[in-house]
């Protein structure tokens, strides 16, 4: 990308007042492949419509060898002021990625009405 069009974008992202979380993902004892990668970002960004502090969110994607859901998604994310954490387990990493974003989803609605009550 040239440099003037990057810096473009750049001021776009800014002026829109815009954040991409930074999500950072860890696939133990095996490489993940790009779609699974966006997939999870998207999921993980979606977030950001019930709570729009996100700081950074960390995924740990393991493969385990008992039965048929053998896919484990565990996903850490902070918030200012606290750190929120959901494991899921299911026959694909999507649908654990999705059933832990659900989780999350709403411990960020129980945190925000915490926040709101002053009492985090």
């Amino acid at each position: 990308m040239s440099d003037g069009l990057s810096k473009a974008i750049l001021f776009i992202v800014q002026f829109l007042n815009f954040t991409i979380m930074k999500v950072q993902v860890h696939s133990i004892h095996f490489d993940a492949d790009r779609k699974l990668i966006s997939y999870i970002q998207r999921k993980l960004d979606k977030l950001d419509t019930f709570y729009d502090r996100l700081v950074d969110g960390e995924v740990f994607l393991r493969l385990n060898n008992e039965g048929v859901e053998n896919k484990t998604v565990e996903i850490k994310l902070r918030v200012p002021g606290s750190l929120l954490f959901a494991v899921e387990k299911a026959k694909s990493f999507e649908a654990a990625t999705g059933m832990a974003a659900d989780a999350l989803r709403m411990q960020l609605k129980k945190f925000k009405t915490k926040l709101r009550n002053g009492r985090v």
